[in-house]
């Protein structure tokens, strides 16, 4: 789907707006790859820079980084300068975590992880 349809159909639901101008549209298709999620899955925990994504996803460095730009551009997380390193970070306002339970919540849809 074109960015132009996203915005068209978001025009047309407004109820499918989430935050700062991201809607539900492009933050599901940013979560229709596997990899992705199972990035979102490890961030949930705490932030963490592109090459212990890789070495934990057993991927490259440049698969993992074309994948957190998707999730960036979507508003599916925040990236953290420490120093010359960049954190990613799932955003508070849509992760929420109760008694060992670990939640994404999108405001049209929310996904649990487990631990």
């Amino acid at each position: 789907m074109s960015k132009s349809v996203t915005r068209r159909i978001a025009n047309k639901r407004p109820d499918l707006l989430l935050f700062d101008g991201h809607d539900c549209v492009s933050a599901l298709k940013a979560l229709g790859e596997d990899n992705r999620v199972r990035i979102i899955g490890l961030l949930m925990d705490a932030p963490l820079g592109v090459c212990e994504i890789a070495r934990r996803l057993g991927s490259t460095y440049y698969n993992v980084s074309k994948h957190l730009r998707i999730l960036r551009e979507a508003g599916l997380l925040e990236v953290e300068k420490h120093g010359r390193e960049r954190l990613y970070v799932v955003p508070e306002r849509i992760r929420r975590s109760r008694a060992r339970m670990r939640v994404l919540d999108l405001g049209c849809c929310s996904f649990q992880f487990d631990q």
